[in-house]
């Protein structure tokens, strides 16, 4: 799928020129770097051989460094989203577009953490289920009625007979198996944990990883996440204390960018577009750093050349959290526009 997204990239280039209006098609001598950072590409074959691997690979490695230089992650609602968009921005004015920032609202919801204090100190992956409370908690971790011992049958939680001699204020850690997940939470709830951690039941290999789940139709006011089997056991040990994050969602501005070309007819864009955002856990140089910089490539090896039409390049935010900043461009325009 992504070999195949870098192949439409290549390909889009040409349909994007010929219905900009530079439709030369002949096929010049190769050019060099130096040729191409001084010609107007005018033609398809000209554009294509400027547009390179290399070109794009310059634009994904800065991104990646973005990422290094802020906790891993591009995501939007992040430091690493700011600078990314700066990093486009100045490259974009640099090769004389026009550029517009897009603002959208943006409801932003950092990942919780998970960390254990002893007997051993360590992070562990985790999540939040749907319908959690938030808060930071700091406690000792209580294991509830858990199986650790094959085939690990489970009904750990299940009943408010299961919290019984329950320390109020201490996290509460149960085991998935047998009754829904609300239904452990609101017990764990109600015997006055400060935070639940439901870890993965262990019993096949599908419920080994991390489990996020939802606790809808129930909500709770305490925070609730979620923990593999593995890290249920280490939590599981005694003496264990932990710490959970787990903040409020924020409402936050974000900014698309438009960079739109300065010939060119106004009454006839043709537009292209890609998500610049990450996802929360990762640093996002394949999805989307790919298509972010094969655009810019693109946008920058055209900068010479006076369209017919008006060209118009897009960086979204919020892809990953639902299409989010270009929905709300979209939703921006007037019905002529």
């Amino acid at each position: 799928e992504k070999n195949m997204r870098k192949t439409i990239w290549i390909g889009a280039v040409a349909l994007l020129l010929a219905l900009a209006g530079a439709v030369g098609l002949s096929r010049p001598a190769m050019a060099g770097p130096s040729a191409c950072e001084n010609r107007n590409n005018n033609t398809h074959a000209k554009l294509l051989e400027c547009v390179t691997l290399e070109g794009v690979r310059e634009h994904q490695a800065a991104l990646q460094a973005i990422a290094d230089a802020n906790g891993g992650t591009r995501a939007a609602g992040t430091p690493g989203y700011d600078a990314s968009l700066a990093y486009v921005k100045a490259r974009m004015e640099a090769a004389g577009y026009n550029v517009t920032l897009n603002a959208f609202p943006f409801v932003y919801v950092a990942l919780p953490t998970l960390q254990q204090l002893a007997p051993v100190v360590a992070s562990y992956e985790t999540g939040a289920f749907t319908g959690s409370g938030y808060g930071n908690v700091t406690a000792a971790v209580t294991a509830v009625d858990i199986n650790l011992v094959p085939p690990r049958a489970s009904t750990s939680g299940c009943e408010a007979a299961d919290f019984a001699g329950f320390l109020p204020g201490n996290i509460a850690l149960v085991q998935r198996g047998t009754c829904s997940f609300a239904q452990k939470a609101l017990n764990a709830q109600a015997a006055g944990a400060s935070a639940v951690i439901i870890f993965n039941q262990g019993n096949s290999p599908d419920r080994e990883p991390l489990i996020i789940g939802t606790l809808a139709p129930a909500t709770a006011t305490i925070p609730v996440i979620g923990a593999s089997f593995a890290d249920g056991v280490a939590l599981a040990q005694p003496g264990s204390t932990a710490a959970i994050t787990l903040a409020l969602p924020q409402n936050v501005t974000q900014y698309n960018l438009i960079a739109e070309s300065k010939a060119g007819d106004p009454n006839k864009v043709i537009m292209a577009g890609g998500h610049l955002d990450s996802v929360q856990r990762g640093p996002g140089i394949n999805d989307n750093g790919s298509g972010s910089a094969a655009l810019l490539e693109v946008a920058e090896q055209m900068a010479k050349t006076k369209t017919r039409n008006m060209v118009r390049f897009a960086w979204w935010g919020a892809e990953e959290t639902g299409l989010v900043g270009s929905t709300a461009y979209v939703r921006g325009l007037s019905q002529a526009e």
